[in-house]
């Protein structure tokens, strides 16, 4: 039997990484991003379903629950940063927050409920992609961090309601990535981890199927 695995931010960055890592193994995959180009790319490398569009926009979540009809993994792994440069939370712009928390939180979600009844059926899995600014004070990630914190504290929860369903919320540590850029400058990102090793930690992860709970890759 084939698995199937529905990746989120799957045009570049670990999303892309661990799409080509699972693809490696077998996998059937359903891609999406923002940014039709580099996700039509990416599928056509990876001999993948691609479905551009936004995750905060239920009419797109929807079409990828009807693509994975049939669903092994779902991968949320698409976010947003915020606002850059990163600002005090004396200074957060709440509409900026508002959107946030709408990619960050609300869109993995209503994803996820989206596509339980695919995942409950095939005793699949759920990885949400968190950070270390969910836990850590750091000074200008607490808009960031505090949607990492709430998507922290769904996981918990869904792995405690959904008992056939393993859910891992992961903390793949710094990676070199155009978000990791934007928060720190290219310079800086480029010393962090290759998103390749980080996601072929995760392909072992999600291979060996540990019990539900919170994962650091770093």
């Amino acid at each position: 039997m084939t698995n199937t695995a529905l990746i989120t931010g799957a045009s570049r960055g670990l999303g892309l990484a661990l799409a080509r890592s699972l693809s490696g193994a077998g996998w059937e995959l359903v891609l999406t991003a923002r940014g039709a180009d580099e996700l039509e790319k990416a599928a056509a490398e990876l001999g993948a379903t691609a479905i551009a569009g936004d995750v905060a926009d239920p009419a797109h979540r929807a079409r990828l629950a009807r693509a994975a009809p049939e669903l092994d993994l779902l991968v949320n792994n698409a976010s947003d940063l915020g606002a850059t440069p990163l600002p005090p939370l004396a200074d957060y712009p709440l509409d900026t927050f508002a959107t946030l928390l709408a990619t960050n939180v609300t869109a993995p979600l209503g994803l996820t409920q989206a596509t339980l009844p695919a995942l409950r059926r095939r005793r699949g899995a759920v990885v949400n992609i968190t950070s270390d600014a969910a836990t850590g004070a750091y000074e200008g990630w607490g808009g960031y961090g505090a949607t990492k914190a709430a998507l922290d504290q769904l996981s918990n929860v869904l792995a405690v309601e959904e008992p056939d369903v393993a859910v891992w919320w992961v903390d793949p540590g710094e990676m070199n990535t155009r978000m990791l850029a934007d928060a720190v400058g290219a310079a800086e990102a480029a010393e962090a981890t290759d998103p390749a090793a980080v996601a072929t930690a995760l392909h072992d992860l999600i291979r060996s199927r540990p019990a539900s709970g919170r994962v650091s890759l770093q």
